[in-house]
This record gives structure tokens, sequence and C-alpha cells, in this order.
């Protein structure tokens, strides 16, 4: 698996038949019965969370009018129950919605990736696996700030793709709450409506989309927006974050919720003044603002490394509590 020249590129590579030799795509290939099996072979009595929804929300977990309430409820309860649950509702028309998301494999189905896994480790990249069950379920466009590589293991799902600067054009519902803990495009694809949202259309210039069969995979790079719909009644996903970003670094995330509430409202003559201000140290060349001072006199303007990721949390954390 070429992990290298994927970030390199840093664009949105199918990776045809790269998980096609796994047993659980094989047990797939078998039947939904077959597959659901493989998958309690290697659980635990450990519940898992879930979403479901009735049916009007169509496997489609959003939110409900108003943006400040979710339609779907989260539950607990063990993986066979829930496989059993979606077994239950195979053949109805409009199907509650069962979704299980972002379990971490290794938590729930100890075992699993033992012959179920891509050889990250041979990369010397630490990405452990995390799994999405569920019946016709489609996850909202999202990003994620970490890489991506999510593996079609049973059923088949479509994911359709934009560049990180459609952000303005796909229309971003609240920060919080969210279904899956990102925002998520308030679009409903399936029925986009123009009126409303109107730049949908330019961000729909720019879409790529993917179908993915069993053993299929998507690389999907750092902060690509990527709506996902689970086309069969049944389906599996195995997926794959990681960053190339050391531990100490803390998720840019907070430096968002920092910049709303510190610089956001400010007038806007402040606001230019703090964009260049943010070119200049941090979007600009690392190097550029230190560069003229000696290096012991560079502090937070020369290479960061974990003691001194400790300290400055610790000065931002006595700031913010003062």
């Amino acid at each position: 698996m070429p992990l290298g020249a994927l970030l390199d590129a840093g664009e949105p590579v199918v990776l045809r038949g790269v998980a096609a030799h796994w047993p659980l795509v094989a047990a797939g290939r078998g039947g939904v019965q077959a597959a659901m099996d493989y998958l309690k072979a290697h659980a635990t009595e450990r519940p898992v969370q879930y979403s479901h929804g009735d049916r009007e929300v169509a496997g489609r977990p959003f939110y409900r009018a108003g943006f400040t309430a979710l339609n779907c409820e989260v539950r607990r309860a063990r993986l066979d129950q829930v496989l059993d649950e979606i077994a239950g509702h195979l053949d109805d028309a409009a199907p509650p919605t069962f979704y299980v998301a972002s379990q971490r494999v290794d938590a729930c189905m100890p075992g699993l990736r033992t012959d179920n896994d891509l050889d990250f480790a041979a990369h010397g990249v630490e990405a452990p696996p995390s799994i999405w069950i569920g019946n016709r379920v489609t996850a909202s466009c999202h990003y994620d700030a970490p890489n991506n590589i999510a593996c079609c293991a049973v059923g088949r799902r479509r994911f359709t793709l934009f560049p990180p600067d459609q952000i303005g054009n796909l229309y971003p519902g609240p920060l919080d709450p969210t279904p899956g803990g990102q925002a998520v495009s308030v679009v409903d694809f399936a029925q986009p409506d123009f009126e409303r949202f109107p730049r949908f259309r330019e961000a729909l210039a720019t879409a790529r989309s993917a179908e993915l069969e069993p053993g299929d995979a998507l690389f999907i790079p750092s902060m690509w927006w990527h709506h996902v719909e689970a086309l069969a009644p049944f389906n599996v996903l195995v997926n794959y974050w990681w960053t190339g970003a050391p531990a100490w670094m803390p998720s840019p995330m907070h430096a968002l919720h920092l910049a709303l509430w510190a610089i956001r409202d400010r007038p806007e003559r402040e606001k230019q003044a703090w964009r260049e201000v943010f070119d200049y140290y941090v979007f600009g060349p690392c190097e550029r603002a230190g560069a003229h001072l000696p290096e012991a006199a560079r502090g937070l303007l020369g290479p960061l490394d974990d003691t001194r990721a400790r300290q400055l949390r610790a000065s931002l954390i006595d700031r913010l509590n003062r």
C-alpha cells in the first residue's frame, strides 16, 4: 500500500481490492447471515454504542427541525443484539435506522484484525482501525482532520468528495450538537434545495464520486469533505485514521473554538489585522517569524517538542482560568 505516494499527492484515490483477501469480506460474499455470524464470533459481551432512529429517519442520522436536537437516539447493547435487530428488518421497505459508528475494533472485537487488517505497521504508522456497521445509513457530508483509508468490507458504499475549499458551498451545520462529532453539511444530497442553498451547485461542480465494492478501499486526504451512502441492506466498513503530526500536537479544532471566542466578533479592522498576524506566525513558513532572532531567543518561534508543548499547554490553561 503506497502510503507515501498517497500523502504526497493529497488527492482521493480508490484502492481496488486492497482488502479483498480479508475473511470478513469473504464471509460477506456468502450472504448477510454469514457476515453477521463472522462478526458475532469475534464480538465480546461488552456493549457497543449505536444510533437508533425510527422509520421516518430513513437512514439519515441528522437533525430535527431547528437544528438543536438530533433525529436519532444513542443506545447501548451487545453487538450480537444489534446485529439481530438489523437482521429482523432486512426485508423492510422502510426499516428503522441502526448505526454502530466508529467503534475501535480492538475494543469491541479483539482478534478481528489478526486476519482483517491493512499493514500500516510496515510503514511505521500507528492507525488502530475503527468499524462501522449498519443498514442503509447515510453519513452526511463532513470532514475529518486526520487522513483516512476506508475499507468496504460488507455491502457497497458510495462516496461523494469535495476539496477543503468548498466549505462555504456546503453549508455546514452547528458545531454542537453534531450527528457524528464533526459539523455536517445541512444540504440533503438526495433532494437538494437549490433555492435555499444556491452555492451547493458550485460545490457539485467540484465533486468526485466513487462506488466501493467489498474489498475496495478509498484514501480520503485530511480535511476533504465526504458524503457516504451505504447501499445494501447490511453494510460493514473498517477505516483507519492517522496523522503525521507528533502526539503532543493537539487538534486544530481547539484553536478554532478559541478563535471563535476571541476573534470572530471583533471589529472588522481588528479582524483583518489579526489575519495578518496569523498569516505571519501560523500560516506562513514555520521558520519565518523567528529567522531574524538568535536561536536561544526564539522561544515559541523555534521548533516545538513535547516539553515545550507541555509548557505551552500549562501556560494557556493558566491564562484561560484567570
